[in-house]
């Protein structure tokens, strides 16, 4: 059955929101424009087949924040390229900077789509998509994206890692309303027994709203809810840390920057705060943790990140073990990364799909997306479905997938992500 986290673009979102305002809108162009089809290549052409990759390289949030997909990505490339391609075509990587503006991200759209004549985008990671409509009005399939926006629930012929169920026809999932679950909750109430969760956030538009959203799900699931407000200028962790430890929290979930979770944890340590798990997404799901959190041992230990892909430390799994075989040579590894080359493998059965068809055009690889239902990227994805309900569905079985962090062991998977589901509510937001 089709699954997705509670919040899923919102969570990933929050960094770029805190330290950005406004977006650029994407333009718009007629159609006909775009009517044109690539021929369908024979199979003895060696041709390369063309995608392309854009990431917010540099941006205002980092110059590492988004650059994990593309990197797992271009590693599936290369050992595709190593093992004889596509049919016999090499795959041609055309990379992207949009440097984090709308207007970039417009002239990257524009030069991969309509100079480089990609077949495809692959593991889109932008920090403003202000170009979807166009890839979309130029039906060219974007496969695998990170959802940091509304995009890949407004649009079609866009397919974001995650899946979706909206329409997706120009309005953001139903009349503007998206929706997601409570399992990450429900799996700490049933499994831990939580009862208290704290939400830290700051005095920010964009942080206090995504707070609202984590209080709404936990309160749905029952939790005794206790906000945790800082100034975003001068935040004091070191009251917050106190009033968590005399409100006995089980759970602690934020809405601050990375730099501010760190401070919170040395914060939670000075105090002797001892929680059932400081929860992390899947943006903060990395091998940096011991240097992120070098003065806070006690919270380091205490971390606990929830996903859709299976853990990349988990190389007990065949295709965990593959993904960290071809990336060894990378500095650090990242649950973004592995999503990345999951979101390549899609494209690559997609085009070999193709190639034992009518040939890999973008409409192939798009029909071929379109058609997508429980695609699980040889087991490395919670199972990823597209489909266009008229109405949003009022609860869902959705799986996940948790880790813990371990000194000494890194994270280490927490259960099975195939039997980690829950029936869930689904509940309405608004990015």
């Amino acid at each position: 059955m089709p699954r997705r986290r509670l919040f899923r673009a919102a969570e990933a979102a929050l960094a770029v929101l805190l330290l950005t305002v406004g977006t650029a809108c994407g333009s718009r162009l007629p159609e006909s424009d775009f009517e044109h089809r690539e021929r369908a290549t024979p199979a003895q052409d060696d041709t390369p087949i063309r995608v392309g990759i854009i990431t917010s390289a540099t941006s205002p949030v980092g110059g590492s924040a988004f650059t994990g997909p593309r990197d797992g990505a271009k590693a599936y490339f290369q050992r595709l390229n190593a093992r004889g391609g596509v049919d016999g075509r090499r795959i041609e990587v055309r990379e992207c900077d949009d440097g984090g503006s709308g207007v970039g991200n417009n002239t990257c759209v524009h030069r991969l789509i309509d100079e480089d004549k990609v077949v495809a985008l692959v593991a889109t990671t932008a920090l403003d998509y202000a170009g979807a409509s166009r890839v979309s009005h130029a039906r060219v399939p974007d496969i695998g994206g990170q959802p940091i926006g509304a995009a890949y629930d407004t649009w079609p012929h866009l397919y974001g890692i995650y899946g979706s169920l909206a329409p997706r026809r120009g309005t953001p999932g139903w009349g503007g309303n998206q929706y997601g679950g409570t399992e990450v909750y429900r799996y700490f109430k049933r499994e831990h027994g939580a009862r208290t969760a704290a939400v830290v956030s700051y005095n920010q538009a964009a942080s206090a709203a995504y707070a609202r959203l984590v209080e709404q799900g936990l309160k749905a699931e029952g939790y005794k809810v206790v906000s945790e407000q800082v100034d975003f200028a001068l935040p004091n962790f070191r009251a917050v840390a106190a009033d968590l430890k005399e409100q006995g929290a089980d759970l602690v979930f934020d809405a601050v920057d990375s730099h501010g979770n760190a401070r919170l944890c040395e914060a939670m340590d000075a105090a002797g705060v001892e929680v059932t798990a400081k929860v992390t997404n899947v943006q903060n799901w990395t091998s940096t943790v011991p240097d992120d959190y070098k003065d806070a041992p006690r919270c380091r230990n205490a971390l606990w990140a929830t996903g859709s892909s299976r853990n990349y430390e988990d190389t007990d799994h065949a295709a965990v073990r593959e993904f960290r075989e071809a990336t060894k040579s990378l500095e650090t590894h990242s649950q973004w990364q592995l999503e990345g080359w999951a979101a390549a493998m899609w494209f690559t059965d997609a085009a070999t799909s193709c190639a034992a068809a009518q040939g890999i055009t973008r409409a192939c690889v798009d029909a071929y997306m379109n058609r997508s239902r429980d695609y699980t990227a040889d087991g490395l994805l919670v199972p990823v479905t597209f489909q266009r309900l008229a109405e949003p569905p009022k609860s869902r079985r959705t799986c996940l997938s948790v880790a813990r962090w371990e000194d000494g062991g890194g994270w280490v998977s927490q259960g099975d992500m195939d039997h980690t589901c829950f029936d869930v509510p689904q509940l309405s937001y608004r990015q």
